[in-house]
């Protein structure tokens, strides 16, 4: 069975009264939407399509009279922003209302998190020598609590990349700001007792993060007042989550392969007379709610939702210990579409910001791409270091990946990044040796290098060519070379 959505784009090119329209929205570039606030998005998005809903009409119109036909149709066009043309488009777009509903559902303002950033897009031919030129960054952290035992596992950036978590398996889970490395700028978030498995932000909250771990809780923290908001049980280890796109929802796996929705309900203080007479601001808070567990017939190693803001009806992807990905609906888990994607397991998965690709890693050490139109692999890439491929991650513009691989040595000669469209690598991060001036520590091409790095985690900056990754050397942790690094930190790139 297909998914909903498999003909979408088929259904566009039919509907579209030019195909260079419809090749042009075929070269999505949604960046630009993917780290806006949902109800900004929405309005945005609806805004652009009216515009494109106008043009198709004209095109159509001209169309139909050249060919002397007498009938006038006008097509509504209900898709994405999909040219990377259209991105200057939308800074001229009429100011959003100080509230607004989407969907009938009450959202935030889109002050609640800054703007994003000015960005530029780097042309592939360009992107290594401009990327090479970033500094990268290491932070050291002393809380290391014995030697060998600091790995960071796991990290993720916040939705607006002012700052990144990194959880260890020593239980250390620490609030970085990617500018200063220097740990005094750096908060420590205590409760749990066991290994951090996974950190992910709330994706519509800058302040809210969740972590879990194989001590059986999942963790809500608010990261201004340090202090943890709410505790969840899980009824067993927690190795994985997953955050829906609206921050309703987050999907946590356990290791005896169990999903547990929970639910995060947003209630709203009411607004209070002081005793001068001054009303006071009321305050949002969350509410977390574990529902019903959902056991899987087979192995589930990493999950990630479709960027849908319609929480009801939502896509999931699963992957699975058999070389499967499984696309499952939400909330009722009905199967939609099962991929066969590798030879062996699929160990991570990541939905690119454009929602045109989904990226898998295997243990066969190859990261394969799917096409979301048709569901067919288009391309996959393979490091030369090999090594399974425990993490996914995509730049901003969905234009580049990069992978991780935790086995010693397989970031021995550096971490490889991808360019999406044609599967070439445009860029090695070299990730062993001594630190050089320009704190690059070693790499490839005659650079020496720790034969025994690995590189568990990676994580693109959410608006930035900024890239987040973790490093193991020879078992040592941090105390030898490894711990958080950061490519481009500060930088206006």
């Amino acid at each position: 069975m297909a998914l909903k959505k498999k003909s979408f784009w088929n259904k566009l090119d039919k509907e579209n009264p030019t195909s260079s329209i419809a090749r042009n929205w075929h070269s999505l570039n949604l960046a630009i939407l993917a780290d806006m606030p949902h109800c900004e998005r929405q309005h945005r998005w609806r805004r652009m399509e009216q515009e494109l809903a106008r043009a198709a009409s004209t095109a159509r119109t001209a169309r139909d009279t050249d060919s002397t036909t007498t009938t006038t149709t006008t097509t509504t066009l209900h898709c994405p922003a999909r040219d990377e043309n259209t991105i200057g488009y939308f800074a001229e777009l009429s100011p959003l209302p100080a509230d607004c509903a989407v969907d009938g559902a009450w959202l935030p303002p889109s002050a609640n998190m800054p703007p994003a950033p000015t960005r530029r897009m780097v042309p592939k031919d360009r992107f290594g020598q401009i990327f090479g030129s970033l500094k990268i960054q290491s932070y050291h952290d002393p809380a290391a609590r014995a030697p060998g035992s600091h790995t960071i596992r796991t990290l993720a950036w916040n939705p607006t990349g002012s700052l990144i978590a990194t959880g260890s398996v020593d239980r250390t889970l620490r609030i970085w700001n990617p500018e200063r490395t220097h740990v005094k700028y750096s908060t420590e978030l205590r409760g749990h007792s066991s290994g951090i498995e996974k950190v992910a932000f709330n994706p519509v909250k800058e302040s809210e993060l969740a972590s879990c771990s194989s001590d059986g809780t999942v963790r809500f923290w608010d990261v201004r007042s340090k202090n943890c908001i709410s505790r969840v049980d899980v009824g067993g280890e927690a190795f994985t989550m997953a955050w829906s796109a609206d921050g309703s929802v987050i999907l946590v796996g356990r290791k005896d392969d169990t999903l547990i929705p929970i639910s995060v309900e947003s209630t709203s203080s009411p607004t209070l007379q002081t005793p001068a007479g001054i009303a006071s601001t009321s305050t949002t808070a969350n509410t977390f709610k574990a529902l019903p567990a959902h056991p899987r017939p087979i192995q589930t190693n990493a999950t990630t939702f479709s960027h849908s803001l319609n929480t009801s009806d939502l896509d999931l992807f699963l992957t699975t210990g058999d070389g499967t990905v499984q696309a499952v609906s939400y909330p009722s888990f009905a199967p939609l579409h099962t991929m066969h994607a590798h030879t062996s397991a699929c160990l991570s998965i990541a939905l690119s910001p454009t929602s045109r690709y989904l990226a898998v890693g295997g243990s066969d050490a190859l990261i394969s791409l799917w096409d979301t139109t048709d569901w067919i692999c288009k391309r996959t890439m393979s490091s030369a270091n090999g090594g399974a491929v425990r993490g996914v991650s995509w730049s901003w513009d969905g234009r580049f990946i990069v992978g991780a691989c935790d086995e010693p040595g397989c970031g021995g000669g550096g971490l490889e990044i991808f360019h999406a469209e044609t599967g070439e690598s445009v860029y090695t991060i070299p990730t062993g040796g001594s630190a050089g001036a320009n704190g690059i520590t070693g790499g490839a091409g005659g650079l020496g290098t720790v034969s025994t790095v690995g590189v568990p985690a990676v994580a693109w900056h959410p608006s930035r060519y900024w890239l987040a990754y973790s490093v193991t050397a020879d078992g040592m942790g941090s105390s030898s070379g490894g711990g958080l690094r950061i490519v481009g930190a500060g930088s206006s790139l």
